[in-house]
């Protein structure tokens, strides 16, 4: 699947996956379904879910660095900045041929890779966000995905991308 494919399919994962609502409880059964999903799959990673300026959860699991919670903070940053998530950004800006720089953004605080998705509650929007962050980006995107399609009772192989084309 090539760029624009992919464009679209995270734009549609976008519109699908949207909250009743968002408060402590929502947060804290999206990060404990992320983390048994990681746990099962045996992948470290390190798990955000917060309302803007609101940590709601967080965990560290075992095999993870300080290198993922700032990995977690800077693609948090482009979501909360852009409302899209951080792959569809970064891929949207790659197809135009464009850098974080280019936007003015620094590479310190901002992070256009995969793994931090929007969390848009049906009647007020963009509120926050879920990040994963200690696989490569497209898998920490797709991890955050699928728990969101599992939250929501949604059909993960519809809205899943292709497998990437080596």
């Amino acid at each position: 699947m090539g760029l624009e494919q992919d464009i679209q399919k995270i734009a549609a994962q976008e519109r699908a996956l949207r909250l009743p609502r968002l408060h402590a409880q929502v947060a804290w059964e999206l990060g404990t379904l992320i983390r048994k999903m990681a746990e099962e799959r045996s992948l470290s990673v390190v798990i955000d879910v917060r309302r803007f300026g609101q940590p709601l959860f967080y965990c560290a699991l075992e095999g993870t660095s300080p290198d993922n919670a700032e990995w977690v903070r800077r693609k948090s940053n482009v979501v909360a900045r852009y409302h899209r998530s951080s792959y569809g950004m970064g891929l949207s800006w790659k197809l135009k041929g464009q850098t974080l720089e280019d936007r003015g953004h620094s590479i310190a605080d901002f992070a256009a890779h995969g793994g931090s998705f929007p969390l848009h509650v049906e009647a007020a929007g963009v509120v926050g966000c879920v990040t994963v962050s200690g696989l490569p980006q497209r898998a920490d995107h797709e991890l955050v995905v699928e728990a969101l399609c599992n939250l929501l009772g949604r059909d993960y192989e519809t809205l899943q991308l292709d497998p990437e084309q080596s």
